[in-house]
């Protein structure tokens, strides 16, 4: 059995696509997940599973979530293993030792084109900086991210994928519930 994150875009914002945490655990259970675990209100999910795939497993919850509550939205799910090869690799904290306050990663859906690549990176500006490494993207924003333009939609207009951003917080957090089993 595997250990899994699961990270959904747009829930609990502004009043729009209201989830509550026991119904979306519920919701897990019912895709026989064990140890289901949620971080804070924004759609963080640790849990167990049998099935492998990242893939397969967001068709299932995707589907699950519009059977359940309703709505479509973009699902990414990631091994545990991902999610500590991310940390640990954060060219922000290793090679410059940014402030931790300021670090977010936005994880993709796919890995993006090329061309699509070379159209962000002329995008850089003098206070955001991103570095993309994958499906990752490491943002640094030392204005902070409400402030930035280099949101999920950004990322996805411009390299044609689902994407969706955590904060270092939210992801030291995840990899600390996940260690518990």
């Amino acid at each position: 059995m595997k250990t899994y994150i699961s990270i959904l875009r747009g829930i609990n914002v502004s009043g729009k696509n209201i989830i509550k945490m026991d119904e979306l655990r519920r919701a897990f259970a019912e895709l026989n997940f064990e140890n289901i675990r949620t971080y804070i209100q924004s759609g963080n999910v640790v849990f167990n599973s049998k099935l492998s795939g990242t893939k397969n497993l967001e068709k299932k919850i995707s589907k699950k979530i519009l059977e359940y509550f309703g709505f479509n939205m973009p699902v990414i799910v990631k091994e545990i293993t991902e999610i500590t090869e991310v940390f640990n690799n954060n060219p922000f904290v290793n090679e410059r030792n940014e402030g931790l306050n300021f670090l977010h990663v936005t994880f993709l859906s796919d890995l993006p084109r090329e061309e699509n690549l070379s159209r962000i990176h002329q995008i850089q500006n003098d206070s955001d900086e991103f570095i993309v490494s994958g499906k990752n993207i490491y943002l640094f924003c030392p204005n902070g991210y409400g402030n930035t333009k280099l949101s999920n939609t950004f990322f996805e207009n411009k390299l044609n994928v689902s994407a969706t951003t955590r904060n270092w917080k939210t992801i030291s957090e995840l990899i600390n519930i996940a260690g518990r089993d």
